[in-house]
């Protein structure tokens, strides 16, 4: 099965994380990872309710550290667990974060 994470800042900035031949996240550790992600870069919650989701939690990430962190070899590794942690968390084959429209979708 195809396991896929896509982060998106636009039509010419779109990065591709290919899962299929990595190990797994465990949930737990994926949502600790998130939401330590989330505290550490300073984000807002998206709702006037302060709920906040893993989706939220997905494009906030992303809109903090920009487009750089998935491009760069250098943030390989991080960009790698951060696409870890969302397919463990959403548990779908295909997950595309469009950063400037404010989506994921599946």
């Amino acid at each position: 099965m195809r396991n896929h994470v896509i982060v998106s800042f636009g039509p010419d900035r779109e990065y591709t994380f290919d899962l299929d031949e990595v190990q797994p996240m465990p949930h737990e550790l994926a949502r600790q990872w998130l939401d330590e992600q989330f505290t550490t870069l300073g984000c807002e919650p998206l709702r006037l309710t302060g709920k906040v989701l893993t989706a939220d939690k997905a494009l906030a990430i992303a809109q903090a550290v920009g487009a750089e962190r998935f491009a760069e070899p250098a943030h390989r590794a991080w960009a790698m667990v951060y696409a870890r942690a969302l397919a463990s968390l959403l548990a779908k084959p295909i997950v595309k974060v469009d950063v400037p429209a404010q989506t994921v979708g599946y």
